[in-house]
C-alpha cells in the first residue's frame, strides 16, 4: 500500500475571512481624542524601543564582523598546510621505526580517508594504483593463467607492523593464477616477476582485500608486500574415480 507522506498530501483550504474596511473606518472614526493621544503615546514607545534595538543589532553584527572576518568562509573548507603534513609524516617514520622495518620502506601521510604515499624515486606506479619497486629481477619465464607459483612473502600496513609472512609458517606459499584466489593487487604485482625475483608490492585499498568483521582486515589501508618468487610450475587436471578431480602441479 502506497503510503503518502502528510507534507504531500491534500487538505482542502478553509475560506479566507473577508476584511470589512468600512467597519474598520467606523470603530476608528468613533474612537475619542483621550485614546487617540494615548494609542499615539504607545506607538511612540514602540518605536523608541524598534529604534533602540536596531541600534544595538548594527553594532553587535558591526563588532562580530571585525573580530571574526572569515567565520563563515573558514567552516566551509580546510586547507592542509604543510606544516600538518610534515607532522603527519614525522609521526608515521617514528612509528614504523618502533616496528623495525626494512630499509627504503614507503611512507603514509593520513588525514582521515586520504593518504598520500611516499617513496623514493626508483618505485613505479602503475595506472592502477599500484606502486612496486624490484630489488632483484630473476631469470626465466613470467607466470601464466593456470600455473603456479610458489613464494615467499611478509606483509605490512601501513604502520609498518607485520601482519603476515610465510617465513612464520615456516613453508612458501602456493598458489594457481588466474583463479581469483590472490588478492588482485597481490596477483597483479607478481604476474610479471621471473623465478628469483625479489618485489616490494605497494597496494592500495582499491586493489586490496575486503574488509568487514570477518575478514582479516578491518579497514581500507595500503598494504606492502615484500616478495620472492620461487619457482613456476605447469598444473595438470586430474580426475579420480570420475567424481572428484583436482590440479596436479610440478
Amino acid at each position: 500500500m502506497l503510503m503518502v507522506p502528510s507534507s504531500l498530501s491534500y487538505k482542502p483550504t478553509p475560506p479566507t475571512p473577508s476584511i470589512h474596511f468600512s467597519h474598520s473606518k467606523q470603530i476608528i472614526q468613533c474612537c475619542s481624542n483621550q485614546n487617540s493621544r494615548h494609542h499615539r503615546a504607545e506607538s511612540g514607545g514602540i518605536l523608541h524601543c524598534e529604534e533602540n534595538l536596531n541600534r544595538r543589532l548594527i553594532v553587535f553584527l558591526s563588532v562580530t564582523t571585525s573580530l571574526f572576518p572569515n567565520l563563515s568562509s573558514s567552516a566551509k573548507t580546510k586547507s592542509k598546510s604543510p606544516f600538518d603534513e610534515r607532522r603527519l609524516l614525522e609521526q608515521n617514520k617514528r612509528i614504523q621505526k618502533e616496528n623495525n622495518v626494512p630499509e627504503e620502506f614507503p611512507s603514509f601521510i593520513r588525514e582521515g580517508f586520504q593518504v598520500k604515499v611516499v617513496t623514493p624515486e626508483d618505485y613505479t606506479t602503475r595506472e592502477s594504483g599500484l606502486i612496486y619497486r624490484d630489488f632483484a629481477v630473476g631469470e626465466g619465464d613470467c607466470p601464466q593463467a593456470g600455473q603456479q607459483v610458489m613464494f615467499h612473502y611478509v606483509g605490512y600496513n601501513e604502520s609498518g607492523r607485520r601482519i603476515d609472512s610465510s617465513y612464520n609458517q615456516g613453508s612458501p606459499a602456493r598458489i594457481r593464477m588466474g583463479t581469483n584466489a590472490l588478492v588482485p593487487g597481490f596477483e597483479e604485482g607478481i604476474r610479471d616477476m621471473k623465478p628469483g625475483g625479489k618485489r616490494r608490492i605497494i597496494i592500495p585499498p582499491e586493489l586490496g582485500p575486503p574488509v568487514g568483521p570477518s575478514t582479516f582486515f578491518s579497514s581500507k589501508q595500503f598494504e606492502v608486500f615484500d616478495v620472492e618468487l620461487l619457482s613456476i610450475q605447469n598444473c595438470v587436471r586430474r580426475t579420480i574415480a570420475a567424481f572428484y578431480s583436482d590440479f596436479v602441479c610440478e
